[in-house]
């Protein structure tokens, strides 16, 4: 066994190879504190056929052992992945794919183990590492090494790989992977902070990753094994002669079609090249080229400042805004940009509807949901609609991040909130409308947000003669181009970022210019959805229910919720109603009929306060006897009327006055030793004017 290690943040990180999962090609475990996970890489023995992309899985197995818990399943075993699971397995695949060739063909296999956590420091960012390890210690060609390194702001300062209970008080969490030259992705939430910020944190990062390169390149330098050949390109050099000799003005022809039927023309195109030259070439060897060509002749024009809709580098493609379409939902939105649409539907649910959450972290509940769908008509296509795909879970928790700041907190607001975008058209950029999209649709259902949110997609296309940053990429900048960095924030400051290369890194330089534009992009973004609407409603949908917070005595829980909960089914049952009960005696009640949760209130408050001498009640008659009537006047709790006490006069016979199920009004007289309660009839109506029963004042 051979091991190395570093000091980052006051802790140690170390580094093992040799004694865990030996018939790997590469093998890591990393620990840092008492997180640890065990990483390893294995990659296939034969190429796979026409795979058109880096064959690389990435999978992120959450062992609930490791935070000393038993799943929650019938079965209790761990099922499929959860979705911190998959948020961190695409982190892993998007910082190492980048670092691949981009021709390699055989099946690479990462398999990250989280064998303990401690509930202080998160193993995502080890996973990076060990990830980053596993493969320079195979024969895998790879441009690594590779760390990640998370950035707090707590107490304004700038905080490496903050604890779980820090990260809750901070108002920045950055992830930041990189070489030693560059910045090769960026993941991260923020409550607003300014990009000067976000820029610190970054240079704070880089020299953390620098640091444990240096622990990885110390383990390598023992292990250091011979990589294999990369194989060459599938593209033919003679069909790309051929389409730029004769085709290449075609080329340019397609893409000065208009955005709605440029790829038609392209696709026209396609056809007509493999019409006229699959005599000498086949469909693939074409197709290879025609990608080819058509990236090489969109990377140049867009290099000599001519994007393939006509933009300039820093413009931004037509907007437009609804709110309010949807009936009888809680709050539609809908966002158009270019030809991307999404809408965006919020709905309001009382805290039982919270997101239970069995994973490795210390929270147990989600009361904030964001959900993106992309159904295959967005792209006119015709595939399968099955589970929701990684890409869609990443989309949906960049989208949750971006808005999540500026819902109000669970104290101010007791909701449970979702929202679903549905990506209706595409054409780049999809995650970013959905955060404008649901910006609106939070407003449009009436939820007091602190900020409106918008979101843009900056773009690069970087040569040896030049570069040039895009600002709101279509779909062929983002096909063909080098970064995809999404920008989210309000007015004031970032909330949410995401940045992914096809490089090996982009300098901070580029990424600084890249923000400065994507807060100007967004203030454009803010300023036409606030012509639509500019705050938020003052009250929720009619179709939302009504939440209403009371406070009981904590000892009175019990009472409240009755033997196996049938008080309380029995409450909700007949108002109709949702009752939360929190143990701190907090008591939440939703309904979209103000009457019914008013009775439900009432009783509620009934069962969970004692009965006052002097007091008024409307109680019901249980029992009829010789002596008097019994009347319950809350909840479990009955006194005796006497039959002098039933009325002003003379009372012969109790049933003369009352039977079994009357509703009465009397007044609690005494309460003697024994608890029993002494009620009086007579009493209210000598009364001129009978007092009402008073509820308590401490919603």
């Amino acid at each position: 066994m051979e091991s190395s290690s570093g000091e980052i943040a006051g802790r140690t990180i170390s580094l093992e190879t040799g004694e865990l999962a030996r018939r790997a090609d590469g093998s890591i475990t990393v620990r840092y504190g008492d997180t640890t996970v065990l990483v390893t890489a294995c990659l296939a023995e034969e190429p796979r056929p026409e795979a058109g992309f880096v064959p690389l899985t990435i999978d992120y197995e959450e062992r609930l052992y490791a935070a000393g818990k038993i799943p929650g399943s019938f079965i209790r075993r761990e099922g499929r992945p959860s979705e911190e699971a998959v948020l961190a397995a695409r982190l892993c695949d998007r910082v190492l794919r980048p670092l691949l060739p981009k021709t390699w063909d055989r099946d690479i296999q990462v398999v990250v183990t989280v064998l303990s956590v401690d509930q202080e420091n998160e193993p995502d960012v080890l996973a990076v590492v060990g990830a980053s390890a596993a493969l320079c210690l195979s024969e895998i060609p790879f441009a690594g090494p590779v760390s990640a390194t998370r950035v707090g702001y707590i107490n304004e300062e700038l905080v490496l790989n903050p604890t779980l209970p820090e990260l809750e008080e901070s108002a920045l969490n950055l992830v930041v992977a990189g070489t030693d030259g560059a910045i090769v992705m960026i993941e991260g939430q923020a409550r607003g902070v300014p990009e000067t910020l976000v820029t610190r944190a970054i240079q704070l990062a880089d020299g953390a990753n620098r640091e444990i390169n240096t622990v990885q390149q110390e383990l390598l330098r023992t292990f250091a094994r011979t990589k294999l050949e990369v194989p060459a390109g599938p593209v033919n050099n003679v069909a790309v002669a051929a389409m730029f000799g004769t085709f290449a003005g075609k080329f340019g022809e397609a893409l000065d079609q208009p955005e709605g039927s440029r790829m038609s023309a392209l696709e026209s195109l396609r056809e007509e090249l493999v019409e006229k030259l699959g005599k000498s070439f086949s469909t693939k060897e074409i197709d290879s080229a025609f990608e080819y060509v058509l990236r090489s002749e969109v990377r140049r024009r867009i290099l000599d400042k001519r994007r393939p809709d006509g933009r300039t580098p820093e413009q931004i493609r037509p907007m437009s805004c609804r709110v309010g379409l949807i009936p009888r939902v809680h709050g539609s939105g809908l966002f158009n940009r270019g030809e991307t649409q999404v809408l965006t539907i919020t709905t309001l649910g009382s805290t039982r509807r919270e997101q239970q959450l069995d994973g490795l972290g210390i929270e147990e509940t989600k009361r904030f949901i964001h959900h993106y769908n992309f159904p295959p008509f967005a792209v006119g296509e015709v595939r399968r609609i099955g589970s929701p795909s990684r890409r869609e879970i990443g989309h949906g928790a960049l989208v949750e991040r971006a808005l999540e700041h500026v819902v109000p907190a669970d104290d101010d607001y007791p909701y449970t909130i979702r929202l679903v975008s549905e990506v209706l058209a595409s054409n780049g950029s999809t995650s970013m409308s959905s955060v404008c999209a649901g910006s609106l649709s939070l407003m449009d259902a009436g939820i007091p947000v602190k900020e409106a949110v918008a979101g843009v997609a900056m773009g690069l296309v970087m040569e040896e003669y030049g570069s040039a940053i895009l600002t709101d990429i279509e779909g062929l900048e983002d096909a063909f181009g080098d970064m995809d960095f999404k920008v989210a924030g309000t007015a004031d400051g970032i909330t949410a970022m995401q940045m992914d290369t096809k490089l090996q890194g982009v300098s901070i330089e580029i990424l600084l210019e890249a923000m400065r534009r994507a807060r100007e992009a967004r203030l454009h973004s803010l300023s036409i959805m606030r012509e639509t609407i500019s705050e938020s409603r003052p009250d929720v949908s009619r179709h939302a229910p009504r939440m209403y917070r009371i406070k009981i005595n904590p000892d009175k829980i019990g009472a409240v919720i009755g033997s196996g909960g049938k008080t309380i089914k029995s409450i909700i049952s007949e108002t109709r109603t949702t009752i939360d009960v929190q143990d701190d005696g907090t008591v939440l009640i939703g309904s979209p009929d103000s009457i019914a949760a008013e009775r439900a209130i009432e009783l509620v408050e009934a069962l969970s306060s004692d009965p006052e001498v002097g007091r008024v009640y409307t109680g019901r008659v249980t029992r009829v006897m010789p002596f008097g009537a019994f009347v319950e006047i809350m909840p479990g709790k009955e006194g005796l009327v006497h039959i002098s006490e039933l009325a002003t006069h003379r009372v012969r016979k109790v049933e003369d006055e009352v039977k079994v199920g009357d509703q009465v009004v009397v007044r609690l007289l005494e309460i003697d030793g024994g608890g029993r309660l002494t009620l009086s009839r007579r009493a209210v109506l000598e009364t001129a004017e009978p007092v009402p029963a008073r509820r308590s004042e401490s919603r």
